[in-house]
């Protein structure tokens, strides 16, 4: 139990590897002050893959250009390390930055692109070597030494952007959409790679994207961003299964949002009765009468003909679609009371579809996956 305490402690008085507090930037536009980030507060653990992730506009990007030093925040301050860095120019700032165009010096080689930097800072020859071979071997590039940025596929081209700014041991690394360049299943892989970089190379990674399925696969824990603030920052599963808001409810992955008036409560659990023997239940802590928003993500529900037995959630609908996606058919359902829901049945044998296009149907699934928004 003592040993407990003492890693608890240990970990609540380690420096963050960056803090930003109360951080506010105001640009001024043909006279108006339009406000990119609106008061982010967020500390960032050393070693930590860490995901600012909203919309275009939402300010994550504005957010680590101020990281960065490109940008100076109106209000606030920024920490690297427990130094507070405003005004402290973007060179002199222990971290580098990977853009989505990998900005590759064409006329150089693989491994003169990855040596530029130590040679800059006047590195012995021996060690640039060795250090660029170093972070060759971990990007997977050895053997590509002599090849030009022409000759690599974009996802090589990446990773050489990546032995770059690896190579000179920043302590955190910012990317900003380093692989919206890319085809999907190249991105994909590529989602996976950056991850096994990350824990072989040990820094702080800083990733803005605006594609909640990199942001789920490779984080520790995610900023939802939305209008300059941040929504919800927790781990990925918190942010999927536990939406803090609507807007979050939506914006990562597929979420149904149904609403309703609950009728009763007893026994930790609450029901909405939306009609005759249909029933939604949750397990959070709601009074009779409440008006309440839940979500209830598309992969957790059923789709039968006949009325679910047994006290779960139980709903009446018309399928008004289906499409086939491959691993899984995308139903979508008019409920009884008009909500548009989305079921995503995975397609584990060769058999018919369990419904067709103007079936009646119900829907059913656990209370637990039945969530309060903002609860």
């Amino acid at each position: 139990m003592t040993e407990t305490k003492e890693a608890d402690t240990a970990m609540s008085t380690e420096l963050a590897a960056i803090e930003l507090k109360g951080i506010v930037k105001t640009f001024h536009s043909h006279g108006d002050a339009v406000a990119a980030v609106k008061g982010v507060d967020v500390s960032i653990g050393e070693g930590e893959f860490f995901s600012l992730l909203g919309p275009s506009g939402c300010g994550k990007t504005t957010t680590m250009r101020m990281i960065a030093g490109f940008d100076e925040p109106t209000e606030g301050e920024v920490f690297l390390h427990g130094q507070n860095v405003v005004g402290v120019p973007p060179n002199k700032r222990d971290i580098n930055m990977v853009f989505q165009s990998y900005a590759l010096f064409p006329h150089m080689s693989v491994f003169e692109n990855v040596a530029f930097g130590l040679r800059r800072k006047g590195v012995s020859k021996d060690e640039v070597a060795r250090r660029a071979g170093e972070m060759l071997e971990i990007v997977d590039l050895k053997g590509r030494e002599k090849r030009r940025p022409r000759e690599l596929s974009g996802g090589q081209q990446q990773r050489v952007a990546l032995a770059r700014a690896l190579v000179n041991r920043p302590r955190a690394l910012l990317l900003d959409e380093p692989l919206g360049a890319l085809d999907l299943k190249l991105r994909q892989a590529m989602q996976v790679e950056l991850k096994r970089i990350q824990r072989e190379v040990g820094i702080t990674f800083v990733y803005v994207t605006h594609d909640q399925n990199e942001a789920l696969t490779m984080s520790d824990r995610i900023a939802v961003m939305n209008d300059g603030r941040i929504e919800q920052l927790g781990s990925p599963r918190d942010i999927y299964e536990r939406p803090a808001s609507k807007f979050v409810a939506g914006f990562i992955g597929t979420s149904n949002v149904v609403t309703g008036t609950v009728t009763s409560t007893g026994g930790g659990r609450a029901v909405i009765e939306p009609g005759p023997g249909e029933r939604i239940v949750v397990t959070q802590d709601v009074s009779p009468g409440d008006e309440i928003e839940l979500t209830v993500r598309p992969e957790k529900i059923d789709v039968r003909s006949d009325p679910p037995e047994g006290d779960g959630c139980a709903l009446r609908g018309t399928v008004n679609e289906v499409v086939y996606l491959g691993m899984f058919t995308n139903y979508n359902v008019t409920t009884s009371t008009g909500a548009e829901v989305v079921v995503f049945v995975q397609n584990v044998s060769s058999a018919d579809d369990v419904a067709t296009r103007g079936d009646s149907v119900w829907l059913s699934w656990d209370p637990r996956h039945s969530y309060v928004i903002g609860a």
